[in-house]
């Protein structure tokens, strides 16, 4: 089940997967998808995670591609885990990605991580102005959509990778898989984006509100 998002006088969906659909253009928006970030790890000397990781990633982005009619695909950054992944990729892998190109424009806005390991195909840019709103990596001056964060939020016990809203910014959970998260009412997502609301991804898109503890403290 998907949630409508008001958002900067423009109309968007929040998807279960993690990923934003703006209708108006046809554009599918993804963040963080931190390819190759097990194996990286393991070359690194880093934790050993489940090796599947950038299969699972691409698999959950094909559905995506084949459930919406997409024009564009926007990565908010982040999409390698370093300079070294693409390398590092499984051919079949690199296929996969490379199909997903084929008939739309694929965009990749560079992130901290992946600024120098993007691939040869799509549009390399630092951002994106559309509609009045800037699509980049890291939230700056709004209204703009971005990542970075890897935001996640807490009900009921249970904490779920989220989209946050504000009057500013608009912030993507992590489309990766094991990528981990902060807390959104952890600085500086509590400010940054406070007071607004989660949408906890899953299933079921569900809310809550964030940040509004931090703007009562201020008055």
């Amino acid at each position: 089940m998907t949630r409508r998002v008001d958002f900067a006088g423009q109309v968007f969906e929040a998807r279960p997967s993690g990923a934003l659909w703006w209708p108006e253009l046809r554009w599918l928006i993804v963040a963080d998808l931190h390819l190759g970030k097990s194996a990286r790890m393991a070359a690194r000397g880093g934790a050993l995670l489940p090796p599947h990781e950038t299969e699972d990633t691409i698999t959950k982005l094909a559905a995506e591609l084949d459930a919406l009619p997409v024009a564009r695909l926007v990565s908010l950054g982040d999409a390698f885990e370093d300079a070294a992944a693409p390398d590092a990729l499984r051919a079949s892998d690199r296929a996969r990605l490379a199909a997903m190109a084929q008939g739309r424009n694929w965009c990749w806005i560079t992130g901290n991580h992946d600024e120098k390991a993007l691939p040869a195909f799509g549009s390399v840019t630092s951002e994106i102005h559309e509609k009045g709103l800037t699509l980049r990596h890291i939230a700056e001056t709004g209204p703009d959509i971005s990542g970075h964060y890897h935001p996640k939020a807490r009900l009921a016990g249970r904490a779920r990778p989220a989209f946050l809203v504000g009057a500013d910014h608009l912030i993507l959970p992590a489309f990766g898989t094991y990528t981990g998260g902060l807390d959104c009412e952890s600085a500086p997502l509590d400010t940054l984006v406070g007071p607004g609301i989660a949408l906890l991804c899953g299933s079921k898109i569900l809310s809550r509100p964030i940040g509004h503890q931090t703007a009562r403290r201020r008055a």
